[in-house]
């Protein structure tokens, strides 16, 4: 049977992303400096590996012929992803595969050591050789999957995202945003008129932050006999729902940051964890996009640690793990205002939930410019310029570093990507509205550090559904609606608002 033959090879493919993740994890957290070159071409050599076996022309014959099989109806879903993955892999010629590597990692390289210096002009003609290539692979995968080239670029990270979609939603957002942010800045203002912020009382010692993250992410749902924490240079989640590899970073100045990076990742880790293991080894049983997966990142990092329900439940917690004195004279009030603080900034990592969607929004406009030949790399410069003017009212004109060579998507190639971050904090929102009609006292639940009721309706609408459904239709079944923008604008009017 065809469909046998398909799960053989699933559990094949699976073996081998399992050691590719697990060496990847490793290589960023315990390899030895000296280990490099050979680890690098082990990786290598099992992603050949990888890529000839799921690429292999037969598999397109075992797909067809698996469709006539007499197939139940998650057998049935798990052909149509297959499918769609199968397509995406082989839809790209090897020859432009090998130019478009050799392209990116010439221009990350080059981006890497001139981004420090602001110097955009050099920087320049890489970025025109990564967008025209760009430009090929969206016609290339537009061909293959009859989508428009945007389109087919986005259905890589998000499958079933289409800017006809996500255009207006965006559009409604832009509106609101460019409103609401003056006025959550005065709202900030009028409160640390009378509570100002209040200064960490560091230093705090790493073992003892580690302690603290530990804890939080036993009390929100991460299994330790299934994952582990690390450190790394930039925090990750990776490995494998088996072995979750999750890592942070620290600083012994202030803690808040580590605290807030190991929820984030812990919220990726649990969306792991939570995978149907039945279907492991079906491209069925992977999470759902980026979009997706951010959305439980944020649902972690934002609807949960950063409300006030929580710290009644963490602040205990914080100092039992760094001190009687780690933080005195700090109530609820004082912690949020520092992991709620508002301000315009011109870096899009660093930006606070408020401001940060306006970040997202301008690179996904500009992007979709870029695929469609309406805007050329040697204008980025003034177009940023413009809509950064426009929407959050500071110039990066004459500061490239800060502006259009901040993040190293662009320089790798992958566009379509950047409207997940956004896509993710809403659809976040959205699932908790209606994850509240089911649970009314979650939020008297996280006082009491009980999120067992919680990551049960996660469980049964998101992470068990994992990839059976496109991202938009997993959202309308998980919320009982399309995505809205009205779900996030009103959690922000909450948090930062005139209430």
């Amino acid at each position: 049977m065809s469909f046998a033959k398909l799960d053989t090879l699933g559990r094949k493919l699976e073996s081998l992303e399992h050691a590719l993740s697990i060496l990847g994890a490793d290589e960023a957290t315990h390899m030895a400096v000296g280990g490099g070159e050979k680890r690098a071409e082990a990786m290598a050599n099992l992603a050949g590996m990888y890529h000839a076996q799921a690429t292999a022309p037969e598999i397109a014959d075992w797909i067809e012929a698996a469709k006539a099989e007499d197939l139940d109806t998650d057998q049935k879903l798990a052909i149509a992803e297959f499918e769609r993955s199968y397509v995406s892999a082989t839809c790209l010629p090897t020859e432009f595969v090998e130019r478009r590597t050799a392209a990116t990692m010439r221009s990350e390289q080059l981006w890497r050591d001139l981004r420090a210096k602001g110097d955009w002009d050099s920087f320049l003609p890489a970025l025109e050789g990564v967008v025209a290539l760009v430009r090929e692979e969206a016609a290339l995968r537009s061909a293959a999957t009859g989508l428009a080239p945007y389109d087919a670029l986005m259905d890589q990270y998000d499958p079933g995202n289409r800017t006809a979609d996500i255009d207006p939603i965006f559009a409604d957002l832009k509106t609101f945003l460019r409103d609401f942010v003056p006025e959550a800045l005065a709202v900030q203002e009028e409160r640390l008129a009378k509570r100002p912020r209040k200064s960490l009382n560091g230093p705090y010692p790493i073992e003892k932050q580690r302690e603290l993250g530990l804890a939080a992410m036993r009390a929100v749902g991460f299994d330790f006999t299934h994952g582990s924490l690390a450190v790394s240079h930039h925090p990750f989640c990776g490995g494998v729902p088996t072995d979750v590899r999750m890592t942070t970073r620290y600083r012994t100045d202030e803690f808040l940051s580590s605290l807030m990076g190991v929820l984030h990742e812990t919220g990726h880790a649990l969306y792991e964890q939570g995978l149907p293991k039945d279907w492991s080894h079906w491209p069925l049983g992977k999470a759902r996009g980026m979009g997706m997966h951010e959305s439980q990142s944020l649902f972690v990092e934002m609807q949960v640690s950063r409300s006030p329900e929580f710290w009644e439940f963490l602040l205990p917690l914080v100092t039992q793990h760094l001190g009687a004195d780690a933080i005195p004279g700090w109530d609820i009030a004082d912690i949020l205002n520092e992991v709620n603080h508002v301000e315009r900034g011109y870096i899009r990592v660093d930006a606070d939930e408020v401001t940060y969607p306006l970040h997202v929004i301008l690179r996904y406009e500009l992007e979709q410019e870029l695929v469609a030949g309406k805007l050329e790399a040697s204008q980025v410069p003034e177009a940023w310029d413009a809509k950064m003017t426009e929407y959050l009212g500071i110039s990066t004109l004459d500061d490239p570093k800060d502006g259009p060579m901040q993040d190293v998507h662009w320089p790798g190639g992958a566009f379509g990507y950047f409207p997940s971050y956004t896509l993710g904090a809403m659809i976040a929102a959205q699932q908790w509205a209606a994850m509240e009609k089911v649970v009314p006292d979650a939020r008297a639940q996280m006082r009491k550090g009980d999120f067992s009721a919680i990551n049960q309706w996660r469980s049964d609408n998101i992470w068990n559904e994992a990839s059976r459904y496109s991202t938009p239709d997993l959202i309308t079944r998980a919320t009982g609606e399309p995505l809205n923008a009205d779900f996030f604008k009103s959690h922000l009017k909450r948090r930062y608002g005139r209430v």
